[in-house]
């Protein structure tokens, strides 16, 4: 018999949502409109022209939702709250019914004895905020920062684990560089500007956390997948390392206080990089209490020039796919 690997007996398996994706309920109790109302508005933008006013109206079946969880036999959900409802304008006065919505979730959750895990933010940022420039306002930082207080200050000792964010990479490359996600913005520098912003906000938010001495544990979740050259050219090894680092942008100041090098360089030659402020790169590095780490998988690329943002290429050596069509690259989890 080969060996036996198991999971240990303390392992939390759970499940995970992100509030927009099924809550539904878009204009209900206070909520103000987010940058991906204003997206799917958008004539052709949303296939199918789809919005998620209804989406799997979570916001009103969650009982329903958490029933369900407990007949799976998961002891944790994952879930994010929507900025908008907690603040319909991004800052000023707390919308309480938004508040009450996420505090019958948490206690039915710990009703069935279910642990919440609650994101932050998983990209709903509040039109009124993108209306004043978004993530490439610098105040914006601070009004998520009264966000991220509001909520600790209103869930301490219920909410024990903590993300500030989901997938940067996408907030800032998505969002502001490749135009793919809300609010569709495609920019070189406004993607570096916004990736800055959003990693000071993750470093004020814990540092908030810590002085609050709120119980529990904080960290965020990035997105990250490993890459591999097709040769041993230097070429295509570059290609590799520079789909590796701009990932690790995302990783490196949280543990280091620095950006990748290379990586800086790279954004340099788009002619963008970021306005830092003195202490910037210093509060970025806050003690997080653990990592999230979101892996969807990796692949083989070589270099080609003028093809996509970082010119290289997807090769394909036969890798399984998902049902998506991207890469099953399971030794890039190791």
């Amino acid at each position: 018999m080969g060996t036996i690997i198991q999971f240990p007996e303390n392992f939390i398996w759970g499940v995970s949502t992100s509030a927009y994706q099924i809550e539904g309920a878009l204009s209900k109790d206070g909520r103000g409109p987010s940058i991906w109302d204003a997206l799917a508005a958008v004539p052709g933008r949303i296939y199918n022209g789809d919005d998620a006013s209804v989406a799997c109206d979570s916001y009103h079946r969650y009982e329903e939702d958490i029933s369900l969880m407990k007949e799976l036999g998961v002891k944790a959900y994952r879930f994010s709250v929507s900025w908008p409802r907690i603040y319909p304008q991004g800052s000023g006065g707390v919308n309480q019914q938004g508040l009450d919505h996420y505090k019958r979730l948490v206690a039915k959750l710990l009703e069935n004895g279910i642990e919440p895990f609650c994101t932050l933010y998983h990209w709903e940022l509040p039109q009124a905020l993108q209306e004043k420039g978004g993530w490439e306002n610098r105040e914006t930082i601070q009004a998520f920062v009264q966000f991220a207080e509001t909520m600790f200050r209103e869930f301490d000792g219920l909410i024990k684990h903590w993300m500030t964010f989901n997938e940067p990479w996408c907030i800032a490359i998505n969002g502001h560089l490749l135009g793919r996600h809300a609010p569709g913005i495609q920019s070189w520098q406004s993607a570096i500007q916004v990736a800055h912003h959003v990693m000071v906000a993750h470093g004020r938010s814990v540092r908030r956390f810590r002085e609050l001495g709120t119980q529990g544990l904080i960290g965020y979740a990035p997105d990250m997948y490993w890459y591999e050259p097709f040769s041993r050219r230097q070429e295509d090894v570059d290609a590799a390392y520079r789909a590796f680092t701009i990932y690790n942008w995302f990783v490196e100041p949280v543990f280091t206080g620095k950006y990748p090098e290379e990586m800086a360089a790279w954004f340099k030659t788009k002619g963008a990089e970021p306005i830092i402020e003195p202490g910037d790169m210093e509060i970025m590095k806050e003690k997080i209490d653990f990592l999230g780490l979101n892996f969807y998988g990796g692949n083989i690329v070589r270099h080609k020039p003028g093809n996509n943002y970082l010119d290289l290429e997807h090769v394909d050596l036969g890798y399984d796919k998902s049902d998506k069509g991207w890469f099953i690259f399971r030794k890039g989890f190791t």
